[in-house]
């Protein structure tokens, strides 16, 4: 590892290059930057979908599980697969992105976040035209290992990313929309597999799917060309003028002298200074995860974990086929599976609103009761059809399982969907962020590869009954929330280590205290008037003789000013520009 990251060193970018239009700045900029990292999230939702698909699709399953598995036998259902085939390939992705959860922490410390989420989406795009042409299953398992590690490049720094330029009062709602983005892709996928369905004597009805995939990893590469770089990463690797400049890019509409921007860029200065001052330990970034952030650790671990332990893996990779057990031909378990999606779609919705406002615990509390009942349901209804098929009709019994399970995908997207990845991203400090995020990924891929492996041999196995093994989990899940967990919304992500008890950054100078802040407030006519001392005035006027923000007329009045602001300019170079300190 040691000369991996002498490597990593070597290859740590020397210049900041911004491609993205000057005209985007402010809340555009901000929204589309978070929206377009999130592609890597729709990618994994939409693989999770089109592998649920072709568990029942005809062509796919003659092709590349073979061995005396006919068309027609698969078109009525009576599917006698041996288990490990199909558990195999759902979890051999798993592995792989468990140890490149472990890379991307190197890469997004080294190399940055943006170029780390480019390198993702590279690799996964080679992973889909290695499925899209895949001539046997042996292939077809090399593509998914290959597509896990640009999954767990993803899934681990997409979080970190929008955690870093997410305002304090949003950054539940980004993670949210990282969901979002997530469920959507599965949502597009099940719907996808139920179209080519259709042309199921064709090897287009399990192509056709990866090329999707292909596309969108495609513009996800294209994109990350576009992003700017977390602010926190560039000050902490010295690019402390490109911070600024993109905090002002993303909150202030490229205002630099915005009281907020000033405040945000001040505290990451002093939290990074005073860390390094107060750092005397020798150990490494890993050993301080479990040593000094102890709680921390367990609150991410404990939080993936019991996301797969719930059970939303083994349930969406195999959906159409506990759909076609319960009653459903091949083609209505297609279709209901696609309804269920789009629950698993709007449940994101009530994350995105109440996440920021009802808070992690809550949440997370009240998706564990939900996620109790509807497991209860489907359990039910699935013992019901097996035991007393006279007392229910196959439509009724099945119809109760899709009910169940909508209520199921509705409440996890709502609750245990975002919130172990927000965990991981916002518990950490800035010096170990990427480890603990690591750290909190492996968990979710190490205990995702356990469900799905196991999957297709419990439902054969316990068959209705393992629904209430999972309900079981859920319930245990809900208690190690209230005894453990610690509420971390509304705060700074520095903010969030004196929640914990650490020794937190001294405030800065008082607003009375402080000659840039120093601000009169009045009461007038129901607003608050803000008169400038005599120093701001001056450094007001400073800032404006240098010609700040060339780029940006004046749009609003420069209600705040930095005795010593770092200016920049723009210099062209190439295909982008980069911003370079002025003399």
């Amino acid at each position: 590892m040691v000369y991996g990251e002498l490597f990593l060193q070597r290859m740590r970018p020397k210049a900041y290059t911004v491609r993205y239009a000057r005209s985007w700045v402010g809340n555009p900029l901000l929204y589309v930057s978070g929206a377009m990292a999130s592609l890597g999230d729709a990618l994994f939702g939409y693989s999770q979908g089109v592998t649920a698909a072709f568990q029942v699709q005809p062509n796919f399953i003659h092709r590349m599980y073979g061995q005396g598995v006919s068309v027609e036998e698969v078109k009525m259902g009576d599917m006698e697969v041996w288990p490990l085939l199909p558990a195999l390939m759902v979890a051999c992705l798993n592995i792989t992105a468990l140890f490149a959860a472990l890379l991307s922490a190197y890469l997004s410390d080294y190399l940055g976040r943006r170029l780390t989420i480019r390198i993702g989406g590279a690799i996964y795009l080679g992973a889909s035209i290695i499925q899209m042409f895949s001539p046997s299953f042996a292939s077809l398992v090399v593509g998914r290992m290959i597509q896990g590690v640009g999954t767990g490049i993803l899934s681990t720094t997409v979080p970190i990313y929008q955690c870093e330029i997410a305002p304090t009062s949003a950054r539940g709602m980004f993670i949210a929309l990282e969901g979002l983005w997530e469920n959507l892709g599965y949502c597009l996928s099940s719907w996808i597999g139920y179209a080519f369905f259709f042309d199921m004597r064709s090897g287009h009805s399990w192509r056709g799917p990866y090329a999707v995939q292909a596309f969108v990893s495609l513009v996800l590469f294209t994109w990350t060309f576009y992003l700017p770089e977390t602010p926190r990463w560039l000050i902490q690797n010295g690019f402390k003028t490109e911070g600024l400049w993109t905090l002002a890019d993303l909150h202030a509409g490229g205002d630099i002298t915005d009281v907020m921007v000033n405040r945000t860029y001040h505290e990451i200065i002093d939290t990074l200074e005073f860390e390094e001052r107060h750092n005397t330990s020798t150990d490494s970034p890993w050993r301080c995860l479990f040593q000094e952030y102890t709680r921390r650790s367990v609150m991410a671990w404990t939080a993936h974990m019991f996301a797969q332990l719930n059970g939303i893996n083994a349930l969406l990779h195999f959906l159409p086929e506990i759909l076609t057990k319960a009653g459903y031909p091949v083609a209505k378990a297609l279709f209901w599976s696609s309804i269920c999606s789009a629950f698993y779609l709007a449940g994101t919705i009530p994350a995105v609103l109440y996440i920021d406002k009802l808070g992690r615990i809550r949440c997370l509390i009240l998706g564990s009761v939900a996620l109790t009942i509807a497991l209860t349901i489907v359990g039910a209804f699935e013992v019901c059809i097996e035991h007393w098929p006279h007392k229910l009709s196959t439509d009724s019994g099945a119809l109760g399982v899709v009910g169940g399970m909508s209520i199921y995908l509705f409440s996890f997207a709502s609750t245990w969907g975002p919130i172990p990845w927000l965990l991981g991203a916002e518990l950490f400090p800035l010096k170990v962020r990427a480890k603990g995020m690591a750290m909190s990924t492996i968990s979710d891929w190490l205990f995702e590869f356990v469900v799905a492996f196991a999957a297709p041999s419990m439902f054969r196995t316990l068959r209705g009954q393992v629904f209430f093994v999972l309900a079981g989990f859920c319930i245990i899940s809900g208690l190690i929330v209230h005894l453990i967990f610690v509420e971390t919304g509304n705060q700074t992500l520095e903010e969030i280590g004196g929640i914990f008890g650490d020794e937190i950054v001294p405030p800065r100078l008082s607003d009375e205290q402080d000659p840039v802040h120093n601000v009169e407030r009045r009461r007038g006519r129901g607003h608050t008037l803000l008169s400038m001392n005599s120093q701001i005035t001056a450094a007001t006027a400073a800032v404006r003789a240098t010609g700040h923000a060339p780029h940006r007329e004046s749009r609003r009045p420069l209600h705040s000013a930095l005795l010593a602001v770092p200016v920049a300019r723009w210099e062209g170079r190439g295909s982008g520009n980069r911003r370079v300190a002025m003399p």
